[in-house]
């Protein structure tokens, strides 16, 4: 197994999620162990490297086995903690993500590790104050006729009983959430050399964000590390480059689809026929990309309309109508204050 794998598979989310949706990561969390509770994989018969404390588990087509995970509970009260079972995917960073789920899976995936490996009993479990409690997952796998490389995924594990942090009228409120992932690696038969293709390129939304959208195929049973890739993209009409991106570290999932983002920013999509020239390369082997694609006038308008690049308005326009808001504020308070006066004075003369 390469020094990536396991730096992947022996890793540790805790994280700070606001109620809006944005998260933080805290890695230092983890080694204060101020989060409250740990988890420990206990590593079957046949865990392939039992150095490791992820489970890398050497299996069979067909084969149906009993996993265990133990959670520690360092605090003085007691806590809840849930987990489920993910399947790996390569996330639009072009990293292979195992924290956050995703709704759709490359073509080529036949076997999802949530969908062969279940939780048993309760998804959320208590544990006593500096107390432990073993979970645990079913794995099933099918007769998988044929089937040679990885099935990757993770368990993960999440505290649910943390409160809100703060309580400041007006504001979001914070909610802190920590999680563990043990990685779980399934491996049948032998593993295949990794393969990349090309899928649909053309203009799309990452994030809320304009651009090109390239989706680098990993159809092999494999995960493909450390791929560096130098992209270019031009006008037909005349081969002026139009956008010229760079990205290393890229490591992606067996059988995903990396949807390589390639932003725009302020600069908005224009309609047009464009080439794009996309070299792909680790120290293995080397992948060279050459696609035509074209964004419709009409695909231009929908995105550089949805896109939160465009510029906001004029900062010299809002002093002003801030300025007329003031202005008119100023002149109704003063109306009332005329027809108070006016009110007193009309009721003096009629007492009169």
């Amino acid at each position: 197994m390469t020094k990536f794998k396991k730096f992947q598979l022996i890793f540790l989310a805790v994280f700070g999620v606001l109620m809006g949706g944005l998260a933080t990561v805290k890695a230092n969390a983890a080694a204060q162990n101020n989060i409250g509770y740990s988890v420990a994989a206990q590593l079957p018969k046949n865990q392939i490297d039992k150095r490791n404390s992820f489970f890398e588990l050497k299996m069979k087509s067909g084969q149906t086995q009993t996993l265990h995970t133990k959670i520690f509970n360092v605090t003085n009260q007691e806590i809840k903690v849930k987990s489920a079972i993910h399947t790996a995917w390569t996330n639009s960073g072009g990293a292979i993500d195992y924290v956050n789920p995703t709704k759709t899976y490359d073509s080529s995936l036949k076997y999802k590790m949530s969908e062969l490996t279940k939780v048993q009993g309760q998804k959320t479990v208590t544990i006593p104050a500096h107390g432990s409690k073993v979970v645990t997952a079913k794995a099933t796998l099918p007769q998988m006729s044929g089937f040679n490389g990885l099935v990757l995924g993770a368990w993960y594990f999440e505290r649910t009983d943390t409160k809100v942090t703060g309580n400041v009228k007006g504001a979001n409120n914070v909610r802190n959430k920590y999680a563990y992932v043990v990685g779980m690696e399934y491996v049948l038969g032998k593993v295949p050399s990794g393969n990349l293709t090309l899928g649909k390129v053309g203009a799309g939304l990452s994030n809320y964000h304009r651009g090109v959208i390239a989706n680098l195929r990993n159809p092999t049973a494999t995960i493909v590390p450390n791929l560096k890739m130098n992209t270019t993209i031009t006008n037909r009409d005349g081969g002026k480059v139009v956008k010229q991106l760079k990205q290393s570290n890229v490591q992606m999932a067996p059988n995903t689809t990396f949807g390589y983002p390639m932003l725009y920013g302020k600069t908005p999509l224009k309609a047009g026929y464009y080439h794009l020239h996309m070299v792909v390369k680790n120290t293995d082997r080397t992948w060279v990309f050459d696609r035509d694609f074209t964004i419709t006038k009409a695909q231009a308008n929908k995105y550089n309309r949805s896109s939160v690049d465009n510029p906001g308005m004029n900062m010299w326009l809002l002093i002003g109508i801030g300025a007329l808001v003031m202005l008119l504020l100023i002149l109704l308070i003063l109306l009332i204050i005329y027809l108070i006066r006016r009110r007193r004075r009309d009721e003096e003369d009629t007492e009169k």
